[in-house]
């Protein structure tokens, strides 16, 4: 190979790996969740919770009244050899991991796993928390925050799963009226939900105080 056409096949080499960088996509790459020019996150395990900014006028009703960045989170479950995030939206389903991944705003996201997950989780527990899960597959979700069954949203549903099948509490209950509901925001949308009859003592968990449990770590953002 000639000197000329050693230099040009370094510019072309060179052109193709810094366009890769720049690419900066999230992919999946056998069980690892990697962004490109990040360093690999720790492999995803059945039982981590995900969470993200929702892009909607309830999520930015949420993130002003808990003051939180998130407000959506889900359960990663696999299926088929597939990773899913098993989520409350409407309704109630499995989503491929990259698809709610690619849902978000910005497509960023957080991932926390159970910090003793090696010894709470096993095989046996992941299994009775999809056969407690199903329960609620295809259910509505609750705009209107209840704590019953009937319908449900998504930090319910991870909550409910956690606590049945582990006993743990994953966050904090509260109720509606220990959240800020002074903003115009979340005003309206609490009118637009419950007309002039507010639930201030209703039962609540909510994302932030999901994302705050000290008994998560955070293992890929």
């Amino acid at each position: 190979m000639t000197g000329f056409r050693k230099i040009i096949l370094t510019i072309v080499t060179l052109f193709m790996i810094t366009g890769t960088l720049l690419a900066g996509r999230y992919v999946i790459t056998g069980k690892h969740l990697s962004k490109k020019y990040t360093t690999a996150v720790p492999p995803v395990q059945e039982g981590d919770i995900i969470f993200q900014v929702s892009e909607s006028d309830l999520s930015t009703a949420i993130q002003l009244a808990t003051h939180s960045k998130y407000s959506h989170c889900g359960i990663i479950f696999k299926r088929d050899d597939q990773w899913y995030v098993y989520e409350a939206l409407q309704p109630v389903r499995y989503t491929p991991l990259m698809q709610w991944i690619n849902r978000g705003k910005g497509r960023h996201f957080v991932i926390k796993r159970l910090k003793n997950a090696g010894t709470v989780l096993t095989p046996e527990v992941i299994s009775k928390m999809k056969t407690a899960g199903e329960r609620f597959n295809g259910k509505d979700y609750d705009f209107y925050f209840g704590w019953s069954d009937e319908r449900i949203y998504c930090s319910e549903l991870v909550w409910k799963i956690y606590n049945e099948v582990t006993g743990l509490e994953i966050g904090r209950l509260q109720e509606l009226k220990d959240f800020d509901l002074k903003s115009p925001a979340v005003q309206q949308q609490m009118r637009e939900i419950y007309g002039n009859n507010i639930p201030l003592t209703e039962k609540i968990i909510s994302p932030v105080s999901m994302f705050e449990s000290p008994l998560l770590a955070t293992v890929a953002e």
